[in-house]
């Protein structure tokens, strides 16, 4: 039974190597810029391309803080830890989460070091939702999902959910990632998926993705809350389709049918048609694997005029984070009624109709419903609608 809430986004905070800024990087994006060059951040792993804000990867915690600050005054609210905010919910999640201070500790301890520098209970998985929670004073639910990739569409859904079923008026959420580790690189190294060159999604010469850090949280509400205090609107979450393959670790299954329920399990919940959705922002990873079956997910179900946005060759891959920086972006895409280009696609392996440079001109109308993809290791599917206040 669908509810009768209407579930709106009044603030973002965006963080990516491009900009820490959302509207910065949204333009930057636009203009086809890339914050994506080779970097040596370990001297014992080679250089790889990689989307870094710095020379050095930047902490997890500033991410956290710096997005979760940025959407709540976005929105128009005011920190304040002295009054707590019974009403307001957190769902922020996390593919690797404090990686990082885990292997530097492990690094210290293996090394014999007397004092083990790092705190490892503030270096749980669920320790930036904990931190979003302080940093706007919430007092309500705090739930810190992980579903690799598809992390970030995966919290959005369920805080909508949260103001959907009366538990919250308010939700701040979405998904951070500093997935820069040596680990990190060398297990996916180790799998053949790290380009060698740069991010080419949908291109023919594509060779893998470059991970990039970063992280979105939006602030969610209720039409009526939001409308009562005059708030400025983004866009409405509408619905979203979530499935898994139960196929393998680290691919999808090969027929693409779940990914093809997540998306008809939108449009469904969403009560859009195919010929409703204006744009579709892709996971757009450019390895062979996922650009093939998006491809032939976005031709067999929405068919193959539609536009088509890919950011990845601008961002880099943010992993847990990806789908909530997909949303962010789009919701500006909305409010600015322009689309952002596929940068790094210069020759298509694919009959789609892709944005380039200078495509809105011949936009034949105004953006009002975009739909935004993820898909993660373990056949992990998710797809959200979004659409114009």
């Amino acid at each position: 039974m669908k509810s009768s809430t209407t579930v709106v986004v009044t603030g973002l905070g965006l963080s990516t190597a491009l900009s820490s800024n959302a509207l910065t990087a949204w333009q930057k994006i636009r203009a086809g810029e890339s914050a994506i060059a080779l970097r040596q951040p370990f001297l014992d792993l080679a250089p790889l391309p990689l989307a870094m804000s710095h020379k050095t990867p930047t902490r997890l915690a500033d991410i956290v803080e710096q997005v979760a600050k940025a959407a709540w005054q976005d929105a128009g609210l005011t920190l304040s830890r002295s009054k707590l905010a019974d009403d307001c919910g957190v769902v922020v999640g996390s593919s690797r989460s404090y990686l990082r201070d885990w292997e530097a500790m492990v690094s210290q301890q293996n090394q014999g070091e007397a004092q083990v520098t790092g705190d490892w209970l503030k270096a749980l998985p669920h320790g930036p939702a904990v931190s979003v929670a302080k940093i706007v004073g919430s007092a309500g639910p705090v739930l810190a999902p992980m579903a690799d990739c598809a992390t970030g569409i995966w919290a959005i859904t369920q805080a909508a959910d949260l103001i959907r079923s009366g538990r919250c008026q308010r939700v701040i959420a979405g998904a951070v990632e500093s997935p820069i580790t040596p680990l990190t690189l060398a297990g996916f190294g180790k799998m053949g998926a790290l380009a060698k060159t740069g991010c080419y999604p949908f291109d023919r010469q594509r060779e893998g993705f470059v991970l990039g850090e970063g992280g979105a949280l939006l602030v969610l509400e209720s039409a009526a809350v939001a409308a009562a205090r005059g708030a400025r609107v983004y866009g409405q979450i509408l619905a979203a389709g979530l499935s898994n393959d139960a196929h393998h670790v680290s691919s999808f299954a090969p027929s693409g049918g779940t990914g093809v329920r997540s998306l008809t399990s939108c449009l469904q919940r969403s009560e859009l048609a195919p010929y409703d959705i204006d744009a579709v922002h892709v996971h757009g990873t450019s390895t062979a694997q996922n650009d093939r079956m998006e491809a032939n997910l976005i031709a067999q179900a929405l068919g193959r005029q539609v536009p088509v946005m890919a950011t990845k060759g601008a961002t880099g891959h943010t992993l847990g984070a990806s789908g909530a920086v997909t949303v962010a972006l789009s919701l500006i895409s909305l409010q600015q009624q322009a689309l952002l280009p596929c940068v790094g696609l210069k020759m298509a392996d694919f009959d789609l109709n892709f944005v380039r440079l200078g495509f809105d001109q011949a936009l034949p109308k105004p953006l009002q419903n975009i739909l935004c993809f993820s898909f993660g290791f373990g056949g992990q599917n998710a797809v959200i609608a979004l659409r114009r206040n």
